[in-house]
């Protein structure tokens, strides 16, 4: 097919596209174009995401890491390059974030530069939800669409049929999108010009040119608004102590705080940035594992309101989070969504776990481990795009290894009345390398105070940002008493530590804590990994906290 501007080759009868011609490149497909009819080096992901990237050759010539993806360029054709480490997870992306990625072709035959970018307009058949990563592009050059990935999840997410169970899902479209400035401009014209196109695309969605029956357009489609509240009956009292130990010199602030919250309506906050979403029927959380059905997510607005468009017609489940909000929300009534349904939910009231009081807490409830204490990386290990770049420090290679650096000897010890989580609270709890390529489990402390305890039940909230083949296991005031006061089992296979990852799969466990466990005066609690055959075993945390009785 040809239309004077590009010729596209298909196969017959499967359609496959075997080649598509552009602006003097041939074919934009073809890996083993000359360098001179190709030259696709510039990638871009993200605003803050692009460079000049190794060729595949450097790959090939440079020096194999801790696992295949990760080569130090020792011979590059571009000598910028020398020293720089490439991985292709360096460049992964969360599902709501992955939208447009792709090249730019800056040595073509002609007198102008071209972009090649993959657009993906909607997420509803990607599998896992929002912040479920996956591959973008990578060097070859690469640019890939990935529908369903065991990556950051592992078989929890795989998708699985009994034998003879019925399936059935529409993937795509996605648009592949070409562009092209003259020489004399600035390429990076060609990347504004592709975010635009991708708007473009969204407000598009869902197309009106697929002939599949299958494909359903948006008259054949629901849509679904609310609101989400949050009520926590010690919420206003916890932001009362917080900010009276933050600003107890600035009461004028804290008046102005505390009364924006009071006018929320008392023990309701708005489910403000809240995560909202429809998916598969199932338990609280089971979004993140699932690969078979659709999803449709939105985010509230600063008063949690939110609205669903394009979905599918069938039977979901209403899920939610809120970021600084420790859980997960499912609403109690399976939503059903016919062709054209406009359903009004009204308000909706998350009640998320809580025992009792806050005593203390550790880190964020946002479902990642970025808040923690990310080392620096190796200056002969570092991917040059990160320079410079907090939010994307955990993307560089050998961080992991910085623990034993750290702790040498004696593993993380964190005392709660002095201790700083973004400087005292590793972003990993991995095992630690004791020489001959071998490594020991890992055993964390933390240290509280109690003036008293409070005869009944204590409560440690605890969420997980990500697990590899790990087992952590929890002590109170005893590190060796067992049986253990409590214990995940093995679970996870995220293996986010070597893939250059913040978090994968959210685990929250509530773990009660009899009072008699406990002492007025200084507590330990013991958090030990106790795999340790490998440097990438291990968990990231999301949030601790310990609540005491009600009384």
């Amino acid at each position: 097919m040809e239309n004077g501007i590009i010729r596209v080759s298909l196969s017959k009868p499967e359609g496959t596209v075997l080649g598509i011609s552009y602006n003097g490149i041939d074919n934009v497909l073809e890996r083993r174009n000359k360098f001179n009819n190709r030259g696709f080096h510039y990638m871009a992901i993200a605003d803050d995401r692009q460079r000049v990237m190794p060729t595949a050759e450097d790959r090939s010539k440079g020096r194999r890491l801790d696992f295949d993806e990760a080569v130090l360029i020792t011979n590059p054709s571009n000598p910028e390059l020398q020293g720089e480490v490439d991985d292709k997870y360096q460049y992964s992306c969360e599902n709501k974030d992955n939208k447009v990625h792709g090249w730019i072709n800056l040595d073509s035959n002609s007198n102008e530069s071209v972009g090649f970018w993959m657009i993906t307009p909607s997420n509803e058949f990607r599998s896992g939800g929002p912040i479920k990563q996956g591959l973008t592009s990578h060097v070859g050059p690469t640019t890939l669409n990935i529908l369903h990935t065991t990556h950051y999840s592992g078989k929890e997410v795989t998708m699985a049929l009994k034998e003879g169970e019925p399936f059935k899902k529409v993937y795509g479209p996605v648009f592949a999108y070409l562009n092209s400035v003259s020489s004399g401009h600035d390429s990076q014209a060609l990347w504004s010009d592709a975010v635009q196109q991708l708007s473009e695309e969204i407000k598009s969605w869902p197309y009106d040119f697929p002939n599949s029956e299958e494909f359903f357009p948006a008259n054949k489609r629901g849509r679904v608004e609310g609101r989400l509240l949050v009520q926590d009956r010690y919420m206003f009292m916890n932001y009362l102590i917080l900010f009276y130990k933050f600003y107890n010199d600035r009461k004028e602030l804290m008046f102005l705080i505390f009364t924006s919250r009071h006018i929320q309506g008392g023990n309701f906050v708005y489910g403000d940035n809240a995560y909202v979403g429809l998916a598969l029927p199932g338990d609280v959380g089971s979004w993140q594992r699932q690969s078979k059905g659709y999803q449709f997510w939105t985010e509230a607005d600063k008063v949690g309101q939110f609205t669903i468009e394009n979905i599918l017609p069938g039977d979901y489940d209403l899920y939610a989070w809120v970021p600084g909000i420790f859980g997960d929300y499912k609403h109690n009534t399976t939503i059903t969504i016919t062709p054209g349904c406009v359903i009004q939910l009204g308000s909706l009231i998350y009640h998320p776990p809580r025992n009792g009081p806050t005593i203390w807490e550790i880190g964020i409830p946002d479902r990642s481990a970025a808040e923690f204490y990310v080392p620096d990386p190796y200056p002969n290990l570092i991917n040059r795009l990160y320079i410079g770049k907090p939010a994307h420090k955990f993307r560089q290679y050998g961080l992991w290894q910085r623990y034993t650096e750290l702790y040498p000897s004696q593993d993380l010890v964190y005392n709660v009345d002095v201790s700083n989580y973004s400087k005292d609270w590793f972003y990993a709890q991995i095992p630690r390398n004791i020489g001959n390529n071998t490594f020991s489990p890992t055993t964390w402390e933390i240290k509280f105070h109690l003036p008293f305890v409070i005869r009944g039940t204590y409560t440690l909230q605890l969420a997980l940002a990500s697990a590899t083949r790990s087992n952590l296991v929890v002590r109170l005031n005893n590190p060796v008493a067992r049986p253990p006061h409590f214990s995940t089992g093995l679970i996870g296979r995220d293996n986010s530590v070597a893939r250059h990852g913040i978090h994968g799969l959210h685990r929250p466990y509530s773990i009660e804590v009899p009072s008699y466990l406990l002492v007025e005066g200084t507590n330990t609690i013991y958090l030990r990994q106790s795999k340790g055959l490998s440097p990438f075993l291990g968990v990231m945390y999301d949030y601790i906290r310990l609540e005491r009785p009600e009384t």
